[in-house]
């Protein structure tokens, strides 16, 4: 169910402002794309066309970016926080030896003894600590990822398996975040996170960087298509939808494309920021079942961007969440999409429910919608009694 909708009156209607170069730009995201594009296993993820559902909802085409097979972490997430452990790699190396490191010399294991000192860490929902964990496997150094109370167990041992340590906290995903802030504060380990906020912005402006992966290969699989006329990106803590926003701004100066951010009603931290036009935070007291988007508190430089990027924001229920992942399961193409996965599809086909709402978007029967399947089961235990119900 439609929630709510807040259509964003700070929209910039001009070009990808200076201002926010220094966050993200298009050079960050080509040098990320050429180092993972080398990464063992890569390979550029599907991007699906949804013309049946596009047809009964009453617009042009539905494309789906399906990332379930990313790296086989199964989530977009794989592409931010490895890039960002190698980033701190090469920092750290270069501050110890005082000269210049090639990154290709870390992936050779030139410096494996020197790496294993280090330790990065992180708080996560789940995937994002995956993608850490497996930064850390990949590149040689140790890892310690903070879960809250409601991460399921499968996520849990997914992290553990790749050789991190894995601590679980009472509270919700803020106060993971706190604590892990500071264990590595005592502990002098580098946090990995794509949270950011006033003091950390180094580190989430690689991860944002490595997001965009998925708009080049995007950008490419188009080919001479029409491009999107909406892209619909769920919210979170903002460093996703930001990124996604930012990469398309620039590249397209915001031809005739809005940006629709989706979250759940029980995390509307970015909708909030946006009625009151400055970041905002927002207490967690019900989870989501979209348990990666179940966050309070927004991303420093995320929001920066979606806050003069953005179009609209919307909010939606969990009730439609499993119904939608159990067509994608069972219909043609099929598509494994976890439960954040569907956040974007499901907020679209409510929204063609409202034809109000649908209006003040600008979706009719010419429109192009882009969508990020973010994830895939990532917990399969959670995803076979959803699909199977």
């Amino acid at each position: 169910m439609l929630v709510e909708h807040f259509h964003n009156a700070h929209k910039s209607a001009g070009s990808y402002p200076e201002r926010l170069q220094s966050i993200l730009r298009l050079k960050d995201v080509e040098i990320a794309f050429n180092e993972i594009s080398t990464w063992p296993s890569y390979e550029q993820t599907p991007l699906v066309s949804l013309n049946k559902i596009a047809a009964e909802i009453g617009i042009k085409e539905i494309y789906y970016k399906d990332e379930s097979s990313r790296f086989g972490l199964g989530s977009f997430k794989a592409l931010g926080g490895t890039y960002g452990v190698l980033r701190f790699i090469k920092d750290v190396l270069e501050e110890e030896f005082g000269k210049t490191v090639a990154i290709e010399d870390i992936r050779s294991g030139k410096y494996s003894n020197n790496i294993s000192k280090y330790t990065v860490t992180t708080a996560t929902d789940g995937n994002h600590g995956r993608s850490v964990a497996f930064g850390a496997k990949l590149f040689g150094c140790k890892c310690q990822i903070y879960i809250h109370s409601e991460v399921s167990q499968g996520r849990h041992d997914a992290i553990e398996n790749l050789d991190a340590r894995v601590v679980r906290v009472d509270g919700n995903y803020d106060k993971s975040v706190e604590i892990c802030k500071k264990e590595s504060n005592l502990n002098n380990w580098q946090v990995i996170s794509d949270t950011s906020y006033s003091g950390y912005t180094k580190y989430p402006r690689y991860i944002m960087a490595g997001y965009n992966v998925m708009a080049e290969e995007i950008t490419n699989q188009m080919g001479k298509k029409s491009m999107p006329t909406h892209i619909f990106l769920q919210g979170g803590v903002g460093s996703f939808p930001g990124a996604i926003c930012g990469y398309f701004w620039e590249k397209f100066n915001n031809q005739n494309l809005k940006i629709v951010v989706v979250e759940s009603e029980h995390a509307p931290c970015l909708i909030k920021s946006a009625q009151k036009n400055k970041i905002t935070s927002v207490p967690v007291e019900t989870e989501t079942i979209m348990a990666g988007l179940s966050c309070g508190e927004p991303s420093l430089l995320g929001w920066e961007i979606l806050s003069s990027g953005a179009d609209d924001f919307i909010t939606i229920s969990d009730d439609s969440i499993p119904s939608v992942m159990r067509f994608l399961s069972k219909n043609s193409p099929y598509i494994e999409a976890g439960e954040s996965s569907v956040a974007g599809l499901v907020g679209l086909i409510e929204i063609m429910k409202n034809q109000k709402v649908a209006k003040n978007i600008g979706l009719g029967s010419d429109s192009i919608v882009l969508l990020f399947g973010t994830e895939g089961a990532t917990d399969p235990e959670i995803y076979n009694s959803i699909i199977n119900t």
